[in-house]
């Protein structure tokens, strides 16, 4: 098992998180699920503006977002060779959308760019939230993988998600 991850950043545009932190993370999400498949994901850090365009491109909204994911294989996908790599997709990231949406929700740029990673990585790995239930339990994951993020020295912990934030307000 492992994970190779390819992280670009736009011009000038800063994350949050370490490039070795964006990694850790990617490994710990695919270790949670159980994933046994070396799994290869690109992960872009980019402008407000370009994160419009791309959220008009592939949702058909014409705003910025935080995150998208765009699903490329599975790791258990049949048609995959045993030793075969498996390209989850790739994992888009806007800092600045996710800065101004930590404040919003009282939580850390940090935290926030943590969660939204998990999210992103849960969303390659098959997950949803467009129905409540399926909103449930990807909320729920989100948060288990966050709260076993504390007990790994390599990784920094998440003090609270947003999702338990929300049900404070």
């Amino acid at each position: 098992m492992g994970c190779e991850v390819d992280l670009t950043y736009e011009d000038d545009v800063a994350c949050a998180l370490s490039t070795d932190e964006v990694i850790g993370i990617c490994e710990r999400v695919l270790a949670e699920e159980g994933i046994q498949r070396h799994c290869l994901v690109s992960v872009s850090i980019v402008e407000e503006e370009t994160m419009r365009g791309l959220n008009a491109q592939w949702r058909g909204k014409d705003a910025p977002t935080d995150v998208l994911s765009l699903e490329c294989e599975r790791p258990d996908d049949p048609d995959l060779a045993d030793d075969e790599p498996c390209e989850l997709g790739d994992i888009v990231l806007a800092p600045e959308y996710i800065r101004n949406q930590a404040e919003a929700y009282g939580t850390t740029w940090a935290d926030e760019t943590r969660l939204l990673l998990v999210h992103g990585m849960l969303h390659l790995l098959g997950y949803d939230h467009m129905e409540d239930e399926e909103a449930q339990a990807m909320e729920a994951r989100e948060d288990g993988i966050v709260e076993s993020i504390k007990t790994d020295a390599h990784l920094q912990g998440v003090e609270f998600t947003r999702h338990r934030r929300e049900g404070l307000a």
